[in-house]
């Protein structure tokens, strides 16, 4: 019995473009946004329905911060959706403008708008239900993608591509080598995150329970099938309605499409534990009805592309700065455990309440982190830029996905001769400060 096929098809050339943008999520619009509005031709490949990713299809409930308490981190295309979001009533009812410190609800339907306005308005290029397949490359450089769509395989051949994918994908098949999870191979585990109806705030905050007041007696009652003691909870994003970041699907590679399918699987079973829990444990909740769960499993770790530069814990403590810097962020690490047993709990609490910043604080993201070792013509973009995992668990938040993403796209459109290091940086963080970038230490 044969284990291999030759697959060999004459397919046609669909898109002739700059830049080439994988995956539509928070990383990827940004890059295109950048791309396009400095005058490049675009197309950007998206697999699901909309654009957002995880913010949308995965219906994560919340916007990590934008800032760090007295600057507005991700400007320019973040700040740009942060201030469209709120002006479209499409974050939670008790949310308000700051400077983006603080964490804001998501009304999934008012995200999607809000990009597809963006994008159109843009002029790139771009189509929904479209998979990058695969990548042609030689000597360092990729020619031409893959991409299927329900009219069938098509290429794309651009100067420069930009990796949006979250898991690496157009990277790591062109050839650059990367790094996933821990030591033992251990990944963050995922979370199916969901929409529940009928929940009355007001008794849930009149009572004073929270959830982690009641999760130790639910779990000693048997109500779990994992005794999982991380619980993000909900985030309020209607009037009655909840945002539901709970339950972990652990042991799930998003780079393993059988891996994911188990997890999806398992995820959707969970919801119905998790009801029990609100509804016989907490007030407010008693008569919570789950309306949906996200089309796209939450994943928060796969590849780590190696690049010119790897940013690492030693950086986030010595709140780093670079000469090649296209951003600075805040948000703590925030490395989930990837069992259930109660010392990896305690690492992560430790972890989480000790690794983070003052107000005013925040570290440096280099362009070198958006450029794979051994490509000419890739930058990533998103939760695959090069780092470690104490680094990667804090820049992976969509907040950390614009910064990345606009330069990456904006690096991308400067590079006319298609090598992604021969772009003018200087010139890139003037034109990123001018899109509105943070860039204090940037002349």
């Amino acid at each position: 019995m044969p284990t291999s096929l030759s697959f060999t098809r004459e397919i046609p050339l669909r898109h002739d473009v700059d830049v080439f943008v994988a995956g539509g999520g928070p990383a990827g619009v940004a890059a295109a946004l950048a791309a396009a509005r400095r005058g490049a031709s675009v197309f950007l490949a998206e697999g699901q329905g909309c654009f957002g990713g995880m913010g949308t299809a995965g219906l994560v409930p919340a916007f990590m911060q934008f800032g760090d308490g007295i600057n507005f981190l991700a400007g320019g295309v973040g700040r740009e959706v942060y201030d469209r979001l709120f002006a479209a009533g499409g974050v939670g009812p008790d949310d308000k403008k700051d400077h983006g410190a603080c964490v804001c609800g998501i009304r999934a339907e008012a995200l999607k708008r809000v990009y597809d306005e963006m994008m159109t308005e843009s002029g790139a290029g771009f189509a929904f239900g479209t998979q990058m397949v695969a990548v042609e490359a030689a000597e360092g450089a990729v020619s031409h993608v893959v991409c299927a769509g329900k009219s069938g395989l098509f290429a794309v051949r651009a100067r420069v591509f930009v990796d949006a994918t979250g898991d690496g994908d157009l990277a790591a098949w062109a050839g650059a080598p990367y790094e996933k999870g821990d030591a033992q191979g251990n990944l963050m585990p995922g979370t199916l995150c969901s929409l529940y109806a009928d929940i009355d705030w007001g008794a849930a905050r009149a009572s004073g329970v929270g959830h982690y007041q009641v999760l130790e007696q639910a779990i000693a009652d048997g109500v779990f099938t994992n005794p999982d003691r991380h619980l993000p909870g909900f985030w309020r994003v209607g009037r009655h309605i909840g945002g539901g970041n709970i339950g972990h699907t652990f042991g799930v590679d998003g780079t393993d499409e059988r891996s994911l399918t188990e997890a999806l699987l398992w995820g959707r079973q969970y919801q119905r534990e998790y009801q029990r829990f609100y509804r016989e444990y907490l007030t407010g909740y008693e008569a919570m009805e789950l309306v949906a769960t996200g089309s796209l499993l939450g994943i928060r770790e796969t590849r780590r592309i190696t690049g010119d530069y790897t940013m690492t814990l030693a950086d986030f403590h010595a709140r780093a700065g670079f000469p090649d810097e296209i951003g600075r962020y805040s948000y703590p690490v925030d490395i989930h455990a990837s069992n259930t047993d109660l010392a990896s709990f305690k690492q992560f609490e430790e972890e989480f309440h000790t690794l983070r910043y003052g107000e005013g604080e925040s570290y440096g993201i280099p362009f070198r982190a958006l450029v794979p070792r051994d490509l000419r013509n890739v930058l990533v973009a998103g939760r695959c830029v090069s780092t470690d995992r104490y680094m990667q668990s804090s820049i992976r938040v969509m907040p950390g996905c614009y910064i990345t993403g606009q330069a990456a796209g904006l690096a991308a459109a400067l590079a006319t001769n298609g090598d992604v290091r021969a772009v003018d940086v200087t010139a890139l963080q003037r034109e990123l400060a001018a899109m509105g970038g943070y860039l204090p230490n940037c002349g």
